[in-house]
């Protein structure tokens, strides 16, 4: 016959502890409503954020944050709230989704910016961007932001290479979100990180086999600033209203962003 007092034993979700001097807490929600319970231990691992990287690092379903690189366990009931599926793939951890991009805003709209015309905001919404340029941003996120993600770009080699000091600009992201250039000549064009700092570059062509190569020069101090390396993935936003231009860098090699 069981004793009144083991048929109310309570189980440590992860462990099993069922000493009677542990003292539980919640932990995150099951599907029946109730809330796991956990030990003091493995209750403090999970306040921490750090139940998954403690308890499931061998476990399949860990992907990294398109933002900083903090790997989160996709799939784990565990972790369900902590990041948001991204609309092109990926995924971008609670955190970055709610801090990175209004950041951003709050620091670039301390600058003062003319307000655009209606004709150059329609412009930019019907132009069609190719989908490896499409900067991996949610509706959700647009909504409660004035920062507007217009393209992005992977790093190649010559990007990266200190001695060019130079962005090649696709072609179609420069003709529909840069200053227009009525030469080859280059005109000079200041754009913010996003940490609010203004940069100097230089914007230009060349004429390149019956069509022409957009470039963003003078980049050598923010290359070194942010340490941008092959196959790091650059972002451009444009504040609205203002027309503004941001640029922001993810070091995808260091597994932690940069802007």
């Amino acid at each position: 016959m069981t004793s009144p007092s083991s048929s109310t034993t309570t189980f440590c979700f992860q462990c099993e502890d069922s000493s009677n001097s542990v003292t539980f807490r919640n932990g995150w929600r099951l599907r029946s409503g109730k809330f796991a319970q956990l030990c003091h231990r493995c209750a403090s691992v999970y306040e921490y954020g750090r139940f998954c990287v403690t308890f499931h690092s061998s476990d399949d379903g860990w992907r990294d944050c398109e933002s900083c690189g903090k790997l989160i366990h996709c799939g784990c009931i565990v972790s369900f709230n902590s990041y948001l599926l991204l609309d092109f793939g990926g995924i971008m951890c609670m955190e970055c989704s709610k801090k990175n991009f209004i950041l951003a805003r709050n620091r670039c709209l301390s600058h003062e910016t003319p307000v655009p015309n209606e004709e150059s905001q329609l412009d930019a919404r019907q132009t069609v961007i190719e989908p490896q340029y499409r900067p991996r941003v949610t509706e959700s996120k647009l909504q409660k932001i004035s920062i507007n993600p217009l393209f992005q770009k992977s790093l190649s080699a010559s990007d990266a290479d200190l001695a060019l000091s130079r962005l090649v600009i696709p072609k179609k992201c420069a003709e529909a979100y840069f200053p227009p250039l009525s030469g080859p000549h280059k005109i000079p064009i200041n754009i913010l990180d996003t940490d609010g700092k203004e940069w100097n570059f230089h914007f230009r062509f060349w004429p390149n086999s019956r069509s022409k190569m957009y470039v963003l020069e003078g980049l050598r101090d923010y290359m070194v600033s942010k340490m941008w390396q092959a196959g790091d993935v650059v972002t451009f936003y444009r504040i609205e209203p203002g027309q503004k231009l941001v640029m922001g860098l993810r070091n995808t090699s260091a597994g932690s962003s940069t802007s």
